[in-house]
């Protein structure tokens, strides 16, 4: 069975980014190499990679690497969005519809391996009302921002599963039992 995970990092008030969408906060953090959510480990065992526009048009328009720009994964990456889109690198899929019209494709491309949802908490409540947000794996950093994109859009159900340290973030895993019980 495949698991869709929400990997991800927020602000300590649950925001993704800020109101002007920089990530300026998240990015000037130390982080240490070892800790429980660690990236490289963790991208090792992603088979695919599933975003939002508003996600791939930041990584577009911010990505720059030692001076190079490069697309930063070789998983093959769905897109979903309602607007054409030219893929830059050839593993990039651009799909229009929701989470669950797309879930056969998705776990056929992730194989054996996870489903990571990036970015775009709007993203992940979509991919939770359709059954397909199995954890959430989030470093809490040691900011207020005070507004901006939340973390999620949904109300949630979650079971605290593991807790770690990594410099000044608090990493947490979680598994998602389903919508919260207490929401309309």
């Amino acid at each position: 069975m495949t698991t869709y995970r929400y990997y991800t990092a927020t602000s300590l008030d649950g925001f993704l980014a800020d109101a002007e969408d920089s990530l300026d906060w998240l990015l000037s953090q130390p982080q240490e190499e070892s800790n429980l959510l660690d990236y490289h480990r963790f991208i090792e065992g992603v088979g695919v990679v599933v975003m939002g526009r508003t996600t791939y048009d930041w990584i577009i328009e911010h990505l720059d690497v030692a001076g190079e720009w490069a697309w930063p994964y070789t998983q093959p990456t769905v897109v979903l969005t309602h607007r054409p889109l030219d893929p830059i690198v050839p593993t990039i899929r651009a799909r229009a519809g929701t989470p669950a019209s797309l879930r056969a494709e998705l776990e056929e491309l992730a194989g054996e391996k996870e489903v990571w949802i990036v970015g775009g908490g709007d993203l992940a409540a979509q991919c939770a009302a359709d059954g397909m947000l199995d954890l959430i794996d989030v470093s809490i950093a040691p900011v207020l921002l005070g507004s901006g994109r939340p973390l999620c859009t949904a109300a949630l159900d979650l079971e605290l599963l593991e807790i770690g340290k990594n410099a000044g973030f608090v990493e947490a895993r979680y598994r998602v039992r389903g919508a919260g019980s207490w929401s309309a």
